[in-house]
């Protein structure tokens, strides 16, 4: 009996966890299908605990969003540990460290043992934006909040900004502008826009010579380009469902390096001439910045100095894998305005506080769409409205563009109006972006 119990729970959480694009697996990855869950419970549960501030009943609420057997998710939490088993099977640890959020316990963790962190970002809390309320909109944020909760789409800020000011802002019940949330994938523009400070310190060269990895040096990956793998043009074979045993699993859930799944990936296409949507190559983007600057302390250094302080965006926090790279594809946490303060930025053309930190010819080409064949409507880890057959979101302008990251997050740019829309909130399907921001940016004062 048990073991009948054992493969539905597991064929249940394999299903589900491979939506949209896979609704089963083979019996051989029963034991994949076990670590995911656990792995995901753990990982998740830890930084929903320990940075977001979150009760076990909001936690396993979320975690069950991806599949309901995760609300049979065993879940403890000690001082500084997340433990996650499922029916007392495939346990699985997370540990927080002040600072650096939480690491899935695989392997050698001593790099982030050893960390220093900053203790002044602390002092480095961004004030208060500068708040230019208006009524109509703020009246059609709160609306538009409240049909989201209606719908169960579960969103928890919606907040605008415009001209640099903050003209309305609205939270779901429990969350507000301190409450720090995951952006999933727009960790991915945060990532792109750390390549832009290091260009513009001179750190990196407008055209990085080839090989990007020694690994590379002796087959065709070798002229390979940044350019490429910021486009998501790179034409590395990288499997994006969320199956177990997949890439994107094994890389977030089961991998001491998130990297390494794509640095051992062929190619499939010719570099640049296909788009293909790809969360290890970020990944990858971030261990070049990592072995680049010289290691995981000089890359914590970097991130505060050249980013969260100048922002002031203390509260804003990039997890690492065990290894010490910055997981870049996923594991990035923020409030409302932190997010929004980055929106700013490149809708300022790189500067801020008087201070350039990204060149405007940076910003330019980060927004602006790749050669592929089949979508150009993607820059810089960055997703555009525009430079296709068609508009991504025909209720925008079209020179919008945003982060995005899973369960509906979004930081829209508007360049044309100046404006800022931030999304956050956990949506198990998709959320109507298009409609839904159309309507704010509809309300927005002229």
């Amino acid at each position: 009996m048990r073991k009948l119990l054992l493969l539905v729970v597991v064929v249940v959480t394999g299903a589900a966890l491979a939506a949209p694009s896979v609704l089963g697996f083979s019996l051989w990855r029963l034991g994949d299908a076990l670590a995911v869950a656990t792995g995901m419970g753990a990982k998740l549960g830890c930084s929903a605990h320990f940075v977001s501030g979150h009760d076990r009943e909001q936690i396993l609420e979320d975690l069950a969003s991806y599949t309901p057997i995760n609300r049979r998710l065993t879940l403890e939490f000690s001082d500084n540990r997340a433990r996650a088993s499922l029916f007392g099977l495939a346990a699985t640890s997370a540990t927080w460290r002040p600072g650096l959020g939480c690491t899935l316990d695989i392997g050698d963790t001593t790099a982030l043992d050893t960390l220093v962190v900053d203790r002044d970002r602390a002092a480095a809390q961004q004030p208060p934006p500068a708040l230019q309320v208006d009524a109509a909109l703020q009246a059609a944020v709160a609306t538009l909040l409240a049909a989201d909760q209606a719908a169960d789409l579960q969103t928890r800020a919606l907040l605008v900004l415009q001209d640099g000011t903050l003209a309305a802002e609205s939270y779901a019940r429990g969350f507000g502008p301190d409450s720090p949330m995951l952006g999933w994938s727009m960790g991915k523009s945060v990532v792109a826009i750390l390549f832009g400070r290091m260009e513009a310190l001179g750190l990196l060269p407008a055209d990085p010579p080839t090989p990007l990895f020694a690994a590379w040096a002796g087959d065709e990956r070798r002229e390979l380009t940044l350019p490429q793998l910021l486009q998501m043009t790179s034409g590395l074979d990288w499997d994006e469902t969320y199956a177990p045993g997949s890439d994107s699993t094994r890389m977030l859930f089961q991998a001491h390096s998130a990297a390494n799944q794509a640095m051992v990936s062929p190619l499939a296409h010719m570099p640049g001439s296909t788009f293909s949507y790809s969360s290890g190559t970020t990944n990858l983007l971030a261990r070049y910045l990592h072995d680049r600057l010289g290691g995981p302390q000089a890359q914590l250094e970097f991130l505060h100095r050249e980013l969260l302080q100048p922002l002031g965006l203390g509260r804003m926090l990039l997890e690492m894998d065990p290894s010490g790279v910055l997981v870049g594809s996923s594991y990035v946490y923020g409030s409302a305005r932190d997010w929004a303060q980055l929106g700013q930025l490149l809708l300022d053309r790189g500067r801020s506080n008087g201070t350039q930190l990204l060149s405007a010819d940076w910003v330019a080409r980060a927004t602006r769409p790749n050669f592929s064949d089949n979508d150009p409507r993607y820059g810089y880890q960055l997703w555009l409205n525009g430079g296709g057959d068609s508009l991504r979101w025909p209720d925008l302008p079209a020179d919008a563009y945003a982060m995005q990251g899973n369960r509906g997050q979004v930081v829209m740019i508007v360049p044309s109006r100046a404006a800022v829309l931030v999304r956050l909130g956990w949506t198990a399907g998709d959320y109507p972006v298009s409609a839904g921001l159309g309507s704010l940016l509809a309300a927005l004062p002229r």
